[in-house]
């Protein structure tokens, strides 16, 4: 396997050059594929590959037995039941692009999956989840910081209304350029993104702000005299001088996005949380999207609206996230409070 981007250090594939092919063309036109997709499957393969190489096991194609052991393994390894579906669906999905049987169609892998999913909810596992970034700690940011002189200040309170206005995830608003930028007849600012993670179609998708967005990320573009770059992207980084590092080549990165979160969270002067699944402890760059959904489930949008609204896919994944709330208007708490049938 030569100039596989990755692929030809994990997979040995001996004379089967067919395979072999089909995998060249899997590599070839990744960019199918959201770069995180991609990133992951990498990711998973290479450790995928290491734990076979050292338990003498044939990697690829892979056999159910050997992929049930390595369930096994994950699973005493203290890994969440939502990180060994993703190793399996990861897996799944190689041996799909290469056109050869999943060893997760499996009965035998099926019933591991069962048995892990059952021995963690017995467990008292819980799925993890960032901690949300709420409508009223976007309020309390926005009285503490929008007087600030600041650039990197105005630059994260406007990089917080978009994230929790547009439910976009943090690669997809590091994307968005300054020539995005569309107005309503009103004033209120239009961003025009050109795909998100599960929506890729020409017209692209269509975000709307609030008047108070749109202020917030107006003074933004105007202290860091972003109005004559176009090209430039809308977030960028900022330099101790009080000046904004305008950027036409490289979007902000994920770890400089984060800490727009953290700082947030010490700006706010909270406490961190107990560990959540050993990852949350404070805002995430996920924290706006939990939060949106929580907050409009909350205030009576259906979950038709919020997956529309964050672009989600799967209802699951919503219930997941706005389960407490849901719970809060289920029909048997309706009828013991009031005896009949409110709404």
């Amino acid at each position: 396997m030569e100039n596989l981007s990755g692929l030809n250090s994990l997979i040995a594939l001996d004379a089967q050059d067919d395979i072999s092919a089909r995998l060249r063309e899997l590599v070839r036109d990744k960019g199918a594929f959201a770069t995180n997709t991609w990133e992951q499957l990498i990711s998973v393969m290479r450790i995928v590959a290491a734990w076979a190489k050292k338990e003498g096991r044939i990697f690829f194609p892979m056999k159910s037995t050997d992929l049930r052991d390595y369930i096994s393994h994950m699973e005493a390894n203290g890994m969440a039941v939502s990180t060994i579906q993703v190793h399996t669906s990861m897996i799944a999905m190689l041996h799909r692009e290469a056109q050869v049987v999943s060893p997760t169609s499996s009965s035998t892998v099926r019933r591991a999956m069962r048995l892990t999913r059952r021995s963690a909810l017995v467990a008292g596992e819980r799925t993890g989840q960032a901690v949300p970034f709420r409508r009223d700690d976007l309020f309390s940011l926005d009285a503490l910081w929008v007087a600030s002189d600041r650039v990197a200040i105005i630059r994260n309170l406007a990089f917080l209304h978009v994230a929790y206005s547009t439910l976009l995830r943090m690669s997809e608003i590091s994307r968005i350029r300054v020539r995005d930028i569309g107005r309503a007849p009103d004033g209120r600012i239009i961003l025009n993104v050109g795909y998100t993670k599960t929506v890729l179609k020409a017209g692209g998708v269509t975000k709307s702000l609030s008047f108070q967005s749109s202020e917030r990320l107006t003074s933004w573009i105007n202290m860091a005299g972003l109005a004559d770059h176009p090209d430039a992207f809308l977030f960028c980084g900022t330099h101790r001088t009080n000046k904004a590092i305008i950027n036409t080549t490289k979007p902000l990165t994920a770890p400089s996005m984060e800490k727009i979160f953290s700082d947030a969270w010490a700006a706010l002067e909270k406490n961190d949380v107990k560990a959540n699944k050993d990852r949350y402890t404070c805002w995430t760059g996920h924290s706006a999207r939990v939060g949106a959904a929580q907050d409009m489930a909350a205030a009576g949008y259906s979950v038709a609206q919020i997956m529309q609204e964050g672009t989600w896919t799967k209802p699951e994944t919503v219930m997941g996230y706005i389960r407490h709330i849901e719970a809060q208007k289920g029909a048997m708490l309706d009828f013991m409070e009031h005896g009949k049938k409110t709404n």
